[in-house]
């Protein structure tokens, strides 16, 4: 049984000010309790607001995955003290995926695995370019030997050579994302002025390139491919939260729009959503626990399917989910699944896109 706190004789609520008969306000719902209290009271209330709160959190947990559309059914439905609030369990869920997906380093034996590689490539890159420049300069100073070249031009060639390699591996190295890379934006605003007017980038390309350009003239190749990674994956929350109204608008479009609210598609979203972000969570975490244990061929089997099953269930979690709670017919709610999921795919790829090219241009 809960530990109660002595009431107040005092019957005027300390937070509103309404008149209290009983235990709770029935104007706010604060408890008309006495607010000194002693460390037991503390601890008592601070346990029993822990136990609380994990009963809650886990049932909730357990509901999400294992029965689709359960909780939104129970919440719309009324019963929501039993669960944690969708927008809160949402909020809750993306914080602790985005934030140990961040933490979480790749496993060691595969990074330096990763490492190792690009730098033998980048070596037997280097070492055939410069076996490259090496064969053609010895050509051309045979023709000088032979009196085909006078030393000045066979000089001239032999830099030019030279230069043109290098250009060619600093072009491998650029990392452009829209449009065509120019050296300094000084030379695409030069272009863009004297070029012929038939030419002329339009108004949205050339501030699009501009601005691009700017970033690229900042920042060296390999550090500007970094930073956009790590700066898109920093900011790909915002992406997915601008994105779930639009996937709620999806489910409206096609069930019936007097029966359901788009407020009761925006339950189904969020629950939805967190189940995704919960799955992508739970993935990375196997694998990252099991890739300790990658020496071991059992275990590589064991985490192929293990991400295998997780990822085919995620991808099947939809159907019933969405079965359950519209109440179509399997055979209907499969077909309108299957139409949703390409035009979400296509919803997807626009704002991820323009994602990707705001992450750029905004590059500190």
């Amino acid at each position: 049984m809960a530990h109660k706190n002595p009431l107040r004789k005092d019957k005027t609520c300390l937070n509103c000010n309404y008149v209290v008969d009983n235990r709770f306000c029935p104007n706010c719902g604060q408890e008309n309790s006495d607010t000194r209290k002693t460390f037991f009271h503390l601890f008592v209330h601070f346990f029993e607001d822990l136990t609380h709160y994990e009963n809650a959190f886990w049932k909730t947990i357990k509901n999400l995955i294992f029965r689709p559309a359960s909780l939104t059914r129970e919440y719309l439905s009324g019963k929501r003290m039993s669960y944690l609030a969708p927008v809160r369990l949402y909020i809750f869920v993306s914080f602790v995926t985005f934030f140990l997906l961040s933490v979480i380093p790749d496993n060691e034996d595969a990074s330096d695995v990763k490492v190792t590689a690009n730098k033998t490539s980048l070596v037997t890159k280097k070492v055939a370019e410069k076996d490259t420049v090496f064969k053609e300069q010895q050509k051309i100073i045979d023709l000088e030997k032979k009196g085909m070249l006078s030393k000045k031009d066979s000089d001239s060639i032999q830099k030019m050579i030279v230069e043109s390699k290098e250009k060619t591996l600093e072009d491998n190295n650029e990392f452009t994302l829209y449009g065509k890379h120019y050296k300094s934006v000084h030379e695409l605003d030069s272009i863009q002025q004297h070029c012929k007017p038939s030419e002329r980038m339009g108004a949205f390309p050339y501030w699009m390139n501009r601005k691009m350009q700017l970033v690229q003239d900042k920042y060296p190749a390999k550090e500007l491919k970094e930073k956009f990674i790590e700066s898109f994956i920093h900011n790909l929350p915002k992406s997915l939260f601008i994105y779930m109204p639009l996937f709620a608008f999806v489910l409206w479009v096609f069930q019936n729009k007097k029966r359901w609210y788009y407020f009761d598609h925006g339950i189904f979203t969020l629950h939805y959503f967190s189940f995704l972000l919960l799955g992508i969570l739970i993935i990375r975490l196997e694998s990252y626990l099991l890739g300790f244990l990658s020496d071991y061929m059992l275990f590589r089997i064991i985490d192929y399917i293990f991400t295998s099953v997780a990822i085919l269930y995620m991808l099947y979690y939809f159907f019933p989910a969405h079965h359950r709670f519209y109440g179509d017919s399997r055979v209907v709610s499969i077909f309108k699944g299957i139409t949703m999921f390409f035009i979400n795919m296509i919803f997807i790829a626009i704002i991820l896109t323009l994602f990707a090219i705001y992450t750029f241009i905004n590059i500190h």
